[in-house]
């Protein structure tokens, strides 16, 4: 089963979690939202799964320096419009661990999720 980090590079909580998971030797693959984006039906997916108001990130400068007409009368399909024209409003990091997914990093969600792969 492989691991997947979804973020960008040069946030400061996905460094953390890397910085977590590199000290531990966990094996994972990074995926970089503004060197690669992200496929519509994945996030899609992402926000049935897990809500697209858990996923979208409000307090970062992306989604703040917004109109506020684009940020009026928000639902999913305007977050998921808005996640995919802006990657860096997706929240982060997001851990795709195969049959599940962790959104934000605490090491103490990390090390409980990762325990119950082995």
């Amino acid at each position: 089963m492989t691991i997947t980090m979804y973020g960008i590079r040069n946030c400061d909580t996905i460094k953390k979690a890397r910085a977590w998971l590199d000290e531990r030797k966990v094996e994972y693959v990074f995926h970089d939202y503004k060197a690669a984006g992200i496929a519509p039906d994945r996030l899609r997916h992402w926000c049935q799964e897990m809500g697209w108001e858990n996923l979208l990130n409000r307090a970062g400068t992306t989604f703040r320096k917004l109109p506020e007409a684009d940020k009026r009368e928000l639902n999913e399909d305007r977050a998921i419009t808005l996640m995919l024209a802006h990657p860096s409003m997706i929240k982060r990091p997001l851990l795709d661990l195969g049959r599940t997914r962790l959104l934000g990093f605490s090491p103490q969600s990390y090390q409980d999720a990762l325990r119950t792969l082995r």
